[in-house]
């Protein structure tokens, strides 16, 4: 492809962004921002993706077959799975305006998954135990309301990506072909070039199952999930799951003091309260009341500090649901309001659940179940009893230690690249898809959901790859093989002999951007070759003579050969 013909170019005063992927792929003519959350995939940005589509294809080929389903759905769908009103990032279209209005009033959701638009359809074609398993994907746009459109390509309101179903006759039928999605995302992870750098973790079941389901998470600064990994046990927990013991305190010497109340109006904040009271953070005591599916209101309390889990809570208490107690519930609970809630003397019927943090504490503060006052220098055994049990409640933090073997977790950001998730048989149910077994007898179905976004790997891999000149691609990426350069292009000779290099580079099907303009400089070439970073870089000028100068992306060295040596590169 001739530079000058492109549409796109890139563009060195284009604006910073917050991330390195918006602000590169920006300036290097590979995107460009319509609204927040919402971008055009210019020519060499179209390439990359579908460089990067195309390896997830190959890959998922092999153990499924493809589709292609709509971007909108009637609600009705939505509503037979109980997710319209719940998914918070659900998106829907509506007529623009009066005129299209007349035509046709209807709303329809603009789907962020496809269970709802799949399951009926595989209903519709497979019901015997004879059919079983079977897998289809589709790479598709999708859409979320995201409240916060940001990173570039790594979190947006519209955007690519490669989702499978499949479905079994069996719980361990669907855990076979979990296992075998696994290895096919390790292929393509390390198709994509980020396979040293990527981690299968574990990350919440929901309520699809008590079982984790997995992330592919790369490690990379800008990430937005924060990883706990084990060195030791090899294991890696995603933040909001990451099992957790607190680090122990100091306090074998430590005497019991007077229990007091001390009036803290509006002081309810631990940072604030600890400063107030005068005392350590880890004194004080965060205590939130739930209610859950169950009707019940639940207490949980974990040391100042922490913050508390809610699917960890979801699942000690083993809730189906669980939210944070409604403050005409918290009143008539504590007598107090929100803000002020503690563990002593709560009544009989609110069970109380203690993170381990709150172990082998002395003089520890907690809310007075009274409006603008908190009790200090609480003691287990004289002011309440300990518990019987201990829990992991809370939320990891930096300094925490994995339980099995109590090893300290390393702590590192990164960015989720896909997901493999067993739903079982909630959508199934939901659409009431059975099949019939061998004796004639209707048996439920087992479903997983299995997720790529190829648009947000094209932006991570910005991220991982780049230096201080611009965008380092992957070879199995790249927009462009080859970047060949034509210096000097008004001498005949030389563009005669460039020409003739590039004539050779496309008759053997060889990908190359022959940058052919005559009114920019050596140095404006250069740099735009490095911004763009296609991994081999040509030159031919009156210098280079009947040689090429070539040089590799990453590196500084040159050197000079000869056509045939080139080709023999690849």
């Amino acid at each position: 492809m001739l530079y000058s013909k492109l549409f796109g170019k890139t563009n060195k005063n284009a604006k910073e962004f917050n991330s390195i992927n918006a602000t590169l792929l920006e300036k290097a003519g590979f995107i460009d921002k319509t609204m927040a959350g919402v971008y055009t995939f210019l020519p060499l940005g179209l390439r990359v993706l579908t460089k990067i589509e195309d390896i997830i294809r190959s890959e998922m080929d092999k153990i499924s077959s493809e589709v292609f389903m709509p971007s909108i759905a009637p609600k009705e769908l939505w509503e037979q799975t109980q997710r319209l009103l719940t998914i918070d990032v659900l998106m829907k279209t509506v007529p623009a305006n009066e005129f299209a209005k007349e035509k046709n009033a209807a709303e329809y959701v603009l789907n962020s998954t496809h269970e709802e638009i799949i399951t009926p359809i595989a209903k519709k074609f497979y019901s015997s135990y004879k059919d079983f398993p079977f897998a289809v994907y589709q790479i598709q746009t999708k859409f979320r309301n995201e409240p916060r459109a940001k990173s570039g390509l790594m979190r947006t309101r519209e955007f690519r990506m490669k989702d499978l179903y499949s479905f079994h006759s069996s719980e361990a039928d669907l855990k076979k072909y979990y296992e075998i999605v696994k290895q096919s995302y390790w292929n393509i992870f390390k198709r994509l070039g980020l396979g040293k750098e990527t981690l299968l973790v574990l990350a919440s079941g929901g309520d699809f199952t008590e079982d984790y389901s997995h992330e592919f998470q790369t490690r990379c600064e800008t990430g937005e999930d924060i990883i706990f990994f084990e060195n030791k046990s090899n294991i890696a927990y995603n933040r909001e799951v990451a099992p957790s013991l607190a680090p122990k305190l100091n306090n074998a010497s430590e005497k019991e003091l007077p229990l007091k109340e001390i009036e803290g109006k509006e002081i309810i904040g631990v940072e604030e309260l600890a400063k107030y009271l005068k005392i350590p953070v880890e004194k004080t005591t965060k205590t939130l009341l739930f209610e859950n599916d169950r009707s019940e209101v639940i207490a949980i309390a974990v040391r100042g500090g922490y913050d508390v889990s809610e699917e960890k809570v979801r699942k000690v208490t083993k809730s189906h649901w669980i939210k944070l107690a409604r403050a005409k519930v918290v009143k008539s609970i504590t007598k107090a309001e929100v803000g002020y809630a503690g563990i002593l003397n709560l009544p009989k019927e609110v069970k109380v659940y203690m993170d381990e943090s709150m172990r082998d504490r002395k003089n520890f503060e907690t809310g007075a179940n009274r409006t603008h006052y908190h009790t200090i220098n609480v003691n287990f055994g004289r002011d309440l009893p300990e518990p019987e049990q201990f829990y992991d409640l809370k939320v990891a933090k930096e300094g925490d230690f994995y339980p099995e073997n109590r090893e300290k977790y390393e702590v590192f950001k990164a960015a989720e690249v896909g997901n493999i998730f067993p739903l079982n048989t909630k959508f199934t149910k939901a659409f009431g898809y059975t099949y019939t077994d061998n004796e004639g007898k209707q048996k439920p179905i087992f479903m997983g959901s299995y997720g790529i976004g190829s648009s947000r790997i094209m932006g991570v891999l910005v991220e991982k790859f780049h230096d201080n000149n611009g965008i380092i691609w992957p070879e199995s990426v790249a927009p462009f093989q080859f970047h060949l350069i034509g210096l000097d292009i008004a001498d005949e000779k030389v563009k005669s002999q460039v020409g003739k290099v590039y004539k050779t580079l496309e008759d053997k099907n060889i990908e190359v951007l022959f940058d052919d303009r005559e009114d920019k400089t050596a140095g404006e070439k250069f740099a735009d070759a490095d911004l763009i970073g296609i991994p081999h870089r040509l030159v031919v000028s009156k210098r280079t003579g009947a040689k090429i100068e070539y040089k590799k992306r990453d590196k500084k060295e040159t050197q000079l050969l000869s056509l045939e040596e080139v080709l023999n590169l690849l």
